[in-house]
């Protein structure tokens, strides 16, 4: 039986189980450093100047809704379109569409701006997509915040079908 797509990208690439949901591996992290004391006061610690990881999901697992500290540049690579649901107090819910059907919408970049609420399924339930993405200041998981449901019923009470669909608890 031939390996599919997604086993062959996760035996490829390297990818683990991501915690917002997913498959991820680090690719590039700078060897340079913000010292604390230059960046916004939301950061714990020194931060790398940028971080990237591959990324992938599949019609078997979506991305919960999370936000990170820093602004999130999203790039397409293969498979599917994919779905972002973004929330925030200004403009509540917006989708942001990630492919190369351009036509649809669908972009090869996306930036998801730092404390933004955000989440993600495939568009196509029978496939996949690999993505990549880059931060800036880089990723750490100090600055990782899995939403809590009751926090975004809350606030957002008008989307609770999505939130429940993408939040565990």
């Amino acid at each position: 039986m031939p390996v599919s797509k997604v086993q062959y990208y996760i035996s490829k690439l390297g990818l683990i189980p991501h915690p917002e949901g997913g498959y991820y591996t680090e690719f590039y992290r700078s060897e340079e450093t913000f010292i604390k004391k230059y960046l916004p006061v939301r950061y714990s610690g020194n931060r790398n100047f940028s971080t990237s990881i591959y990324f992938l999901l599949s019609e078997k697992n979506v991305s919960n809704f999370h936000r990170l500290q820093s602004d999130e540049l999203w790039h397409f690579y293969n498979g599917s379109g994919l779905i972002i649901y973004v929330l925030n107090d200004v403009q509540g819910l917006t989708k942001i569409y990630l492919g190369n059907d351009l036509e649809s919408n669908e972009n090869f970049q996306v930036v998801i701006k730092a404390g933004d609420w955000f989440a993600a399924e495939v568009k196509d339930k029978c496939s996949y997509t690999l993505l990549g993405c880059t931060v800036a200041p880089g990723f750490d998981f100090s600055d990782f915040e899995m939403a809590k449901r009751d926090t975004l019923l809350n606030k957002f009470v008008e989307h609770k079908d999505l939130i429940m669909q993408f939040t565990s608890s």
